[in-house]
Formats: structure tokens, sequence, C-alpha cells
């Protein structure tokens, strides 16, 4: 790609989501995450590979569907109501439209299939932004409709998501698969709280993007795309790799580690509105993720590659280390003891 043409389409990306984030006016909202959809279609297919040409048509299609649909739920409720304003949806059908419509913008099940397979044909940066930086304007969409939206609905997406999610992503070989749907599996957090808590679905989706840079920006400078790649990386980068353990841990929600506190104040909140069986449906089905993100632990740090491997053994390299995985390592560590300080900010 143009190195004058990144800049460009990151400064759009910016700018899309900034438009999102700050408006009021339905067409507003909608013409933010136009720019964002259109920003990102040249660095998935940067690299010109048919898999890569093949993810960006798919998400062209799967957005302008998700975005029309947007479009319609606002005009329906204008039509109605007389009112444009985002805070004011109040029509019963606009409300169901637009779950609809955000549930297909963020890979919530059943409109996930799209999002392993756009995935995959993506490079780990832009699959990074996929996963955190575009699902940031439908999240907070979803925020400042949330006293509108159909709680029943969203709780049966997302037992569904954390579900599948889980499931699907047991027998996978490929990281950016298994990435996926994790992001699918925490979405289902997200979508559970997000009518009876909305800040504390934000404060997830911030600590999910925490942890999932981590993950993302570490498998990157590895350059791990599969599980067999990722079993010789101890002798690569062993620190990293450590690390890296550590991470998958706590995007696992095992205390006490970052990961565990959003878990621990959803199913808190859960019990609070009296859904116990829910908030103990989704903590089971979160043993599902577990399994797999313990699979990638124990492929990058406890476990040694048969002498058959198809892949060479890799020197020890003496790169300095990435300061952002620093930080962001530790911050998806550490963060539990200071949740006191993070409540009071809520």
């Amino acid at each position: 790609m143009n190195t004058q043409a990144k800049p460009v389409f990151t400064t759009s990306l910016l700018l899309g989501t900034t438009i999102t984030i700050s408006s009021n006016h339905w067409i507003l909202a909608w013409t933010g995450l136009e720019i964002n959809t259109l920003a990102i279609l040249p660095l998935i297919s940067k690299s010109h590979h048919p898999r890569a040409v093949e993810a960006a048509t798919k998400y062209f299609l799967v957005q302008a569907a998700a975005s029309a649909l947007l479009l319609f739920s606002s005009m329906t409720n204008a039509w109605y109501t007389g009112q444009w304003d985002i805070t004011q949806l109040t029509h019963p059908t606009s409300c169901l439209i637009l779950t609809s419509a955000i549930a297909i913008k963020l890979g919530l099940v059943p409109f996930h299939f799209w999002f392993p397979e756009v995935l995959q044909g993506s490079p780990l940066t832009t699959g990074l932004l996929l996963s955190t930086a575009m699902k940031f304007p439908p999240i907070t969409l979803l925020f400042m409709t949330s006293q509108s939206l159909n709680s029943a609905l969203l709780t049966t997406m997302a037992i569904l998501s954390a579900a599948l999610g889980g499931w699907m992503g047991l027998n996978q070989t490929q990281t950016r698969k298994i990435l996926a749907f994790s992001s699918i599996s925490h979405l289902g957090w997200m979508a559970i709280i997000i009518t009876y808590s909305p800040k504390l679905a934000l404060l997830n989706f911030y600590l999910y993007t925490l942890m999932t840079a981590a993950v993302f920006l570490t498998m990157d400078s590895m350059k791990v795309l599969k599980l067999s790649t990722l079993m010789t990386s101890w002798t690569k980068s062993p620190a990293l790799s450590t690390t890296l353990l550590l991470t998958l841990l706590s995007l696992a929600g095992l205390p006490p580690l970052t990961g565990f506190l959003p878990k621990w104040l959803i199913i808190q909140e859960l019990t609070k509105q009296e859904m116990p069986l829910m908030a103990t449906a989704i903590s089971l089905l979160s043993l599902l993720s577990l399994f797999f993100y313990l699979r990638l632990a124990y492929c990058s740090t406890i476990t040694l590659p048969p002498h058959t491997t198809n892949h060479m053994k890799r020197w020890h390299t003496h790169k300095p280390v990435n300061t952002q995985i620093a930080i962001l390592t530790t911050l998806s560590i550490m963060l539990l003891p200071i949740s006191p300080i993070i409540l009071t900010i809520m």
C-alpha cells in the first residue's frame, strides 16, 4: 500500500468514529458508520490476495445491509414520532430493526457468520481494528438507545453469542478465527448487560479492547497465524510468550487478572436484577471460551513441538521490547487491584 494512503484511511477511521459517537441525529450517525466502512475496506484488501479481496467484499456487503437497516429504523421512527434524535427512539418496530442492524454490525449471533471469515482474510493489525475500533461506534449507539431496547431479545442474543462463540472456537487452528470467536463471546457479555447498566457494558468493552490489543500486537510481533507456528514461538521470544500466556488468561476472565473485573461486575448486576439463571448460564458458557484460551496458552508456553514439525526452530532475537505491547500487557494483567477507583469513576 502507498505510504501516503495509510494516513488518509487512518484519519478517515478516526473521523467516522468521532462523527458517530458525537452525533445526536440519526443521519449523522449513519454517515460516520459509512465513512468507517469505506476507510477499513482498503486496509482489509491491501495484500491483494484472493482471500483478502473476498473478506473485503463480504465485509462491504454485510455492513451495507446493516447500514440500510439502521437508516430504515430511524426513518420509521421519524415517520411515527417526528423525532430524528438518537435518544428519542421509542417506536417498538424501530427498536427491533435497530437491534438487528447493530447486531449485524457487531457480529452478534445469529448475525455472526461474516466476522470469522473477514478476520481470517485480514492482516493481524487490521483484524485488531475490526475487533475493537470498528465496534466502538455501534456499541455507542446501543449505549445511547439502551433505555428503548428490548431486554428479552438482547438477552437471548447474548446467551447464544456466549454459547456459539465458545463452542465454535473449540476446534479452530487459526489464531485469527479463535480471536474472532473470542470477540463474539465477549460481545455476549456486553449485550446481556447493556439495557440494565450501560456504563458497565462500556467498561467491559474498554477492558476487552485493552486485552485484545495486547494479544493481537503480541501475535503480530511474533508473526503467529496458526497454532503450529505458536508452538515454535517459545524458542524465538520466551518473555513475549510468557506475557501472552498471562494476557490470554486475563481474556478468559480468571482472577486475579484484569479480565475478571467486568465478568464479576456483570454477574453481580444480573443477580441484582433478579436474573440468577441468566448469570449462571453465561458464567457456565464462558468455560467453553476458557478451554480454547487455555489451548492457546498451552501451545505458546507449555508444549514444545515434536521434531517432525514443518516449522523451523527459530533463533532467539534481541529486538527491543515493543513499548505498546509492554503497556497494554501490564494493563491487561494488573488492573483488578484498582477496581474500586474504576468503579468510583463510573
